[in-house]
């Protein structure tokens, strides 16, 4: 009973601090591509692209142990090992090849090309490049992370959906960031001014 009046009191706050220093593309959620407008076609070819860069480099790591295994088994051949042997070392080979390939490619092109999207989103709705640059940051982590441990439990798939989510929970991140760091200033200047 006694703690509802400071309960709403501070809902209301919370709220009005929200309306003054919330973000506009915060506003903007998973729903609101959903009306059918031009804003689900951009949404749709925003998601299309951040999973077409992040294929590439699973696609570029398969080739290389493609290749890999395919010169190894042509090697055993013209040597004339036994099939089982040869077998075993071209996918020692193939194994190789694709960590190599991991390593040089190293998951840079999705999660960069994601928070670039992410920061340029963020200008055409009117917000600030400060908040760009915190949901672009969140965006990049986010999508580091989940697509490394989606691809260590499910592999190429993993990677796919978890950079996917990674991308849009770290962007909510860095949002949220952004909206507390400047609800902070706000009630610091506020208290300035008194």
């Amino acid at each position: 009973m006694v703690l509802s009046p400071s309960a709403s009191q501070c809902w209301y706050h919370t709220g009005l601090c929200r309306k003054i220093v919330g973000s506009p593309v915060g506003k903007f959620g998973i729903f609101d591509f959903l009306y059918g407008g031009s804003g689900t076609l951009v949404c749709v070819v925003k998601e299309s692209v951040k999973l077409y860069v992040n294929n590439i480099r699973t696609t570029h790591v398969e080739l290389a142990r493609k290749k890999a295994v395919e010169s190894s088994l042509a090697d055993a051949r013209s040597q004339g090992i036994e099939s089982k042997v040869a077998a075993k070392q071209a996918e020692k080979a193939g194994d190789k090849a694709a960590e190599i390939a991991n390593k040089n490619a190293n998951r840079i092109l999705g999660p960069i090309v994601s928070s670039g999207w992410d920061l340029f989103e963020v200008i055409y709705y009117q917000g600030y490049v400060t908040e760009g640059a915190l949901r672009g940051a969140g965006t990049l982590v986010g999508t580091y992370i989940l697509g490394f441990l989606g691809e260590e439990k499910f592999g190429r798939f993993g990677y796919l959906v978890g950079s996917t989510l990674g991308s849009w929970i770290g962007g909510k991140i860095g949002l949220m960031s952004y909206e507390v760091a400047n609800g902070i200033h706000f009630v610091l200047r506020m208290g300035r001014t008194k």
